[in-house]
């Protein structure tokens, strides 16, 4: 750790050091817009004028508390330009998609985010990988999303910090670079969308914020780590074994809004309710976060089928942030959402609405993604 924060504190003395020009349109930067950042030759650590170019990875920033700076919002640019060792690792390059919170992203820019990274990829062929900052309240669930509508084999890496930039111990530029570093590695092909903080690289499904508050907030239990950021090199222990992003079969390029799912937490003496109250506000799938392993409360059950009786599918998870609820064979009206965290199932369950409803298929899906 400490020699973590040195490193930090190191970062921060050295970003006013360091500069970095985009081409670009002259004027601010507007949302989406392109740019490329050219580093000063004075104030660069130099590469061996031997050695093949850095991969090329883009930045798409989309705020959060990694920009959240005191007096205004720090840009991609001011972000790519705080990290004075990045051209060793990567060629960099940025944009500015938003700057807000991850709670203030729609899920329309969640599509138009999938869309413009696909685009990236399928018009750019020496691009290495990309990288994605996000707040990271609600960061999990873009990565999972990214993970099942970006349908390419390159990188696509989701960082975030904990501490905003106008506080002591500011951990931003250093999960930035290790982001970058995890994005131009070669071994970071076909693993899918990653979550990348303190050192550590976790797989878009699997990993969720344990702590409001720990550096060392993303995790993912059970599964492990897929690997480590290490001074020398990026590492990798495994890969995940769940169908993602180039084996993905959910094609969002045409997908104008995503349908409304909701969840529901069972509790003691839980009303169904609140289930028929969703159906009727116009929700096209439920999902229930219940007690253990797929156990109700109250009225709930009554809810339940009240929502199969009107042609919702509905999704049956646990609350208790492990565990995999197990399928029935077809003979139920719910569908089971395997090991999916409650919020992790709402994704996959509107991604798999936008291409069937058949309740045989979306219990393919779930067994399958």
């Amino acid at each position: 750790m400490r020699s973590r924060l040195l490193r930090i504190v190191s970062l921060l003395l050295c970003s006013t050091a360091f500069s970095c020009a985009a081409s670009r349109t002259p004027g601010v930067q507007q949302p989406g817009s392109p740019g490329t950042s050219v580093p000063s030759a004075a104030s660069t650590p130099q590469r061996d004028p031997s050695a093949a170019p850095a991969p090329r990875v883009r930045l798409v920033a989309t705020g959060g508390t990694i920009s959240n700076r005191a007096g205004g919002r720090l840009t991609a640019e001011e972000l790519v330009k705080s990290i004075p060792t990045l051209p060793r690792y990567a060629t960099p390059e940025f944009e500015q998609f938003a700057n807000v919170a991850s709670s203030e992203l729609t899920l329309a820019q969640w599509l138009a985010l999938a869309r413009r990274i696909n685009d990236l990829f399928r018009t750019d062929s020496t691009l290495a990988g990309v990288v994605v900052t996000s707040g990271t309240d609600t960061l999990e669930e873009l990565a999972y999303f990214l993970n099942l509508t970006v349908r390419d084999p390159r990188p696509v890496v989701v960082v975030g910090s904990m501490r905003n930039p106008s506080t002591l111990g500011y951990e931003g530029a250093a999960n930035l670079l290790e982001g970058f570093r995890v994005a131009a590695a070669p071994e970071s092909r076909e693993r899918g969308v990653m979550v990348v903080l303190n050192d550590e690289i976790n797989a878009a499904r699997e990993v969720t914020k344990t702590d409001a508050l720990r550096l060392q907030t993303f995790q993912s239990r059970g599964y492990g780590i897929l690997g480590v950021v290490d001074p020398d090199r990026v590492v990798y222990y495994r890969r995940p074994e769940r169908r993602h992003t180039e084996t993905s079969e959910f094609d969002i390029a045409s997908v104008s809004e995503m349908p409304r799912v909701d969840v529901i937490v069972t509790y003691q003496g839980a009303s169904g309710d609140l289930i028929n109250a969703a159906v009727d506000a116009g929700a096209k799938g439920l999902v229930i976060a219940t007690a253990g392993a797929g156990a109700t409360s109250g009225t709930q059950s009554d809810g339940i089928r009240y929502a199969t009786s009107k042609g919702l599918p509905v999704v049956i998870t646990t609350r208790t942030g492990g565990g995999r609820i197990a399928g029935s064979g077809g003979r139920s009206t719910t569908i089971a959402g395997e090991d999916l965290a409650p919020i992790k199932a709402r994704i996959l369950l509107m991604v798999a609405l936008t291409k069937t409803h058949d309740a045989a298929e979306l219990r393919r899906i779930f067994s399958e993604y």
